[in-house]
């Protein structure tokens, strides 16, 4: 499968050139659509241009800290959504593909919540019983998850200080049960990258620096959902 991930373009989604985003099997985008999270047009323009990426079979996004319509203004974010149905949110939920080279279905859920970090969007108090019922609402056959935030200890650091593990640690835990095969994410711009841990596939897409430049490339890669061996390209 060719699936290419991106996250955190905060409405500067015109700087990535379409050559950045060749087409393939899948698209994702890890959350972080909007700045403030409070201008309908941000989402208005990035749909536009999220359905105009040519090349793709499907193409799904979740929601980030920054969207904060899509947590406060649901109802009208799904009305919007409708005129773009070639798109796929989710929202604590899952979707499921086919794979024709495989015969098989591969299972993707999404969801945007993240430990509680100056009152943004999708918070929920760090290491408390909320976030724990986020993740354990996961099904234990998820094969790609998109979560906003990154897991502790993966793709999850601050440039310059590598000791300092900012990911959420009882969506590690969760993980390690259920062992999806890639998880990505976004959030922490400057932990962009691509880690393989104990056989798990983490992604951190954040394609804008800590400076909101367009300086970290999407992710485009070769995945096969059988032997989940994952080439980056």
């Amino acid at each position: 499968m060719k699936i290419t991930f991106i996250s955190d373009t905060h409405t500067r989604q015109g700087l990535i050139p379409y050559s950045d985003l060749p087409g393939g099997d899948l698209l994702i985008h890890a959350g972080d659509i909007m700045n403030s999270g409070y201008n309908k047009n941000d989402i208005i323009d990035f749909l536009h241009w999220y359905d105009s990426i040519p090349g793709y079979d499907k193409k799904i996004f979740i929601a980030g800290n920054h969207d904060r319509m899509f947590e406060n203004h649901p109802e009208d974010v799904k009305q919007w959504l409708l005129k773009f149905p070639n798109i796929i949110y989710l929202q604590d939920e899952s979707y499921e593909i086919y794979d024709l080279e495989t015969d098989k279905s591969i299972k993707i859920y999404g969801s945007p919540w993240q430990p509680e970090f100056y009152s943004w969007a999708f918070n929920l108090p760090k290491n408390g019983i909320e976030i724990a019922g986020k993740w354990e609402g996961i099904p234990d056959d998820t094969d790609i998850l998109i979560t906003h935030g990154p897991s502790w200890g993966a793709v999850d650091t601050v440039a310059g200080r590598p000791w300092d593990n900012l990911g959420c640690e009882l969506l590690s835990e969760r993980i390690q049960t259920f062992r999806p095969k890639i998880h990505v994410c976004g959030h922490i711009h400057s932990g962009y990258g691509v880690e393989t841990i104990d056989g798990i596939h983490y992604i951190n897409a954040s394609v804008l620096d800590e400076a909101y430049e367009y300086t970290q490339k999407p992710w485009n890669v070769e995945w096969d959902p059988e032997s989940n061996i994952l080439f980056v390209k």
